[in-house]
């Protein structure tokens, strides 16, 4: 009795308007998912082939136009070509990677990476800091050297292995037979084998230590930034580098400035009597205080700028941003009689009316009943 066979799009788990880029995708988990070295299942083999068959159809157009308007009878005697579907993968072991590859198991060539999280103020991220870092991590045992032995004793090499620190085993499947590295059982990938273990690392060759440096805070660093250190991650022993440390810098927000690339932003209050005649100011800036000068007729929401007064940029030497000074002009809230006289009298000259309130305070007024009329007149 014949089987019916499952649908293609089902087997592969596509959609039938699915691109090809979408295809290849779904075959890729397909694939992965019942390949028999990582699937133990009985049937995995069964359903690897299916998964093949379905993608060697459905990735070619021809065959594709044939399947969607006929089925499976419009592919008949065309499926089972052996493994052509695995173009454009990159090659077979681009596929299997996770399982074929060559350093499956084997002892890591370099120490583990570490990351580390640090803050700093607004203006060390702008001209940089020193800081020191306490880190908890993996070294080679000064006892031993990484060697794993108790010095003076015996290391002889690996009988399993005869020194390589691998061992290989043939592995038939249907696609034919092939050669998995992985490392030594016996030694651990180290290839040889110690008489007598070290005491103080007990055989490990690495023990835990706690150790101080010191990370230059580059000048520029923006929030956010990862600075890479080579060398100071953790070690696996002797003959093997050490990982790498990752330190993540989070810039704390300042009271004063903002960020914008690499330049800095401000808010300064102006009188609006010296908005309006003009005049001098002084404002914080990062190397200190300055003075800003308040150009006659200034508006609130005016920016003016102080040429290298910003940011560093960062590894690039006496190059920096501009200060962007945002200035906004203050009205003032409570006057005294004589400014009070003064402001009505100002009114007056512009050809406005008066207009008093009832709070006894003079003829303040909190108001103007006409708006500014001409440029000043």
């Amino acid at each position: 009795m014949t089987t019916s066979k499952r649908d293609y799009y089902e087997v592969l788990g596509a959609a039938r308007d699915a691109t090809p880029e979408d295809l290849k995708k779904a075959f890729r988990k397909q694939a992965l998912k019942y390949h028999p070295d990582r699937n133990k299942a009985p049937e995995a083999a069964e359903q690897f082939k299916e998964v093949n068959e379905a993608y060697q159809v459905l990735s070619d157009p021809k065959r594709k136009a044939q399947y969607d308007q006929f089925g499976h009878a419009g592919v008949n005697g065309q499926e089972g070509r052996g493994f052509d579907g695995f173009e454009g993968f990159g090659g077979f072991g681009d596929i299997f990677d996770s399982f074929f590859g060559g350093a499956t198991g084997q002892t890591p060539d370099r120490g583990a990476d570490l990351e580390f999280q640090i803050k700093v103020s607004f203006r060390d991220a702008a001209f940089g800091v020193a800081r020191e870092l306490e880190l908890n991590r993996m070294e080679r045992c000064d006892r031993c050297d990484g060697k794993r032995a108790e010095p003076g004793t015996d290391i002889i090499e690996c009988p399993t292995c005869h020194g390589e620190g691998k061992v290989r085993r043939t592995q038939r499947t249907f696609f034919g037979q092939f050669q998995q590295v992985t490392a030594c059982p016996t030694c651990n990938g180290q290839g040889q084998q110690v008489k007598t273990a070290c005491k103080q690392c007990s055989g490990r060759g690495t023990e835990r230590k706690s150790r101080k440096i010191e990370v230059q805070v580059p000048a520029g660093v923006e929030h956010g930034t990862r600075l890479l250190i080579h060398g100071e991650g953790e070690s696996v022993g002797q003959g093997n580098r050490n990982g790498d440390l990752y330190v993540h810098i989070g810039v704390e927000r300042d009271r004063v400035f903002a960020r914008k690339g690499n330049d800095v932003l401000m808010t300064a209050e102006v009188n609006m009597a010296m908005a309006a005649l003009g005049g001098i100011i002084n404002v914080e800036t990062l190397d200190g205080s300055a003075d800003l000068d308040i150009k006659r007729g200034t508006q609130s929401g005016s920016i003016t700028r102080i040429k290298d007064a910003g940011i560093p940029h960062m590894g690039v030497t006496g190059r920096r941003g501009d200060q962007l000074v945002e200035l906004k002009v203050v009205t003032p809230k409570d006057l005294s009689a004589e400014q009070t006289q003064l402001f009505q009298q100002l009114a007056e000259s512009f050809g406005l009316e008066r207009v008093s309130d009832n709070s006894g305070n003079g003829g303040l007024f909190d108001r103007f009943k006409d708006a500014f009329r001409g440029d000043g007149e």
